[in-house]
């Protein structure tokens, strides 16, 4: 399912199923990529996440659906929510599917990236290297593109947030230790990306779902670059919540060319 980056979608037997609601952030992706039309929302009140009730439902749906479930929640690191699972497995009988060997690419009939896993870092313990040295990354998640990470990871909950356009990171040596550290990271490219509508719904998610306390746009000099400023500044004014919203403009020989809160 390509326009389900969240993994909430899978394609079993020919028919889309909703294998995991926990990762589906109800943005719509998926809606008008159906040939037929049959992918809809539908709003209703919803009860708070049940694994149970949810593995109730696959149970019915088969061993193909059990599986890709089990795996969903591997390789989204939600150890807890996969342990429950499969206990409710073990207690009702039902027989526990072989996991599928990882292919060793993202293509393929593979269902799902592995590359695009959720993944928080945990503090790097080791020392600040000399200035002449070799430096500590700052990142502390995993994944980073927009398309790919969820409004929902737990890295984002009311964090301060960077949205990068793609080429900062090569033009700005000292990304990690003057602005990324303890912050969590989007990149994205405003001129090559595709599906950007995507992204503007998913800037609102973060500043209303998440909960982010401020968003930091870091942009080359570039003109293309500004869309992705104009993104977040529709994003921000569409969001429910009002949140601090700064632009960093980068020079292609990497300057700091403009830092302002918005």
């Amino acid at each position: 399912m390509p326009n389900c980056p969240e993994g909430a979608m899978q394609m079993i037997d020919g028919k889309a199923r909703l294998v995991s609601d926990l990762f589906c952030d109800g943005l719509g992706a998926c809606i008008g990529n159906c040939p037929e039309g049959a992918i809809r929302i539908e709003e209703r009140e919803a009860e708070p996440y049940d694994e149970k009730k949810v593995m109730a439902n696959i149970v019915k749906q088969g061993e193909k659906v059990i599986k890709a479930h089990l795996k969903h929640l591997k390789l989204h690191g939600e150890e807890a929510l996969f342990k429950e699972a499969v206990g409710f497995l073990k207690d009702k009988g039902v027989e526990i599917p072989e996991p599928e060997k990882e292919k060793s690419a993202c293509s393929g009939k593979s269902s799902f990236c592995p590359g695009s896993r959720v993944m928080e870092f945990k503090n790097n313990e080791k020392e600040p290297r000399s200035e002449e040295g070799e430096r500590v990354s700052e990142l502390r998640q995993w994944p980073v593109q927009l398309h790919l990470v969820p409004a929902h990871a737990p890295f984002f909950k009311g964090k301060d947030v960077v949205i990068s356009a793609d080429c900062v990171a090569y033009a700005l040596a000292d990304l990690h230790k003057n602005y990324l550290k303890g912050k969590s990271l989007a990149i994205a490219c405003p001129k090559l990306d595709s599906g950007q509508e995507v992204y503007e719904e998913k800037l609102a998610a973060l500043i209303d779902e998440a909960g982010i306390n401020t968003l930091t746009v870091m942009t080359m000099e570039v003109p293309c670059c500004r869309g992705l400023l104009t993104m977040a500044e529709k994003a921000v004014r569409n969001a429910i919540r009002k949140i601090p919203l700064k632009s960093i403009v980068v020079s292609i020989q990497g300057d700091i060319v403009k830092e302002e809160w918005m």
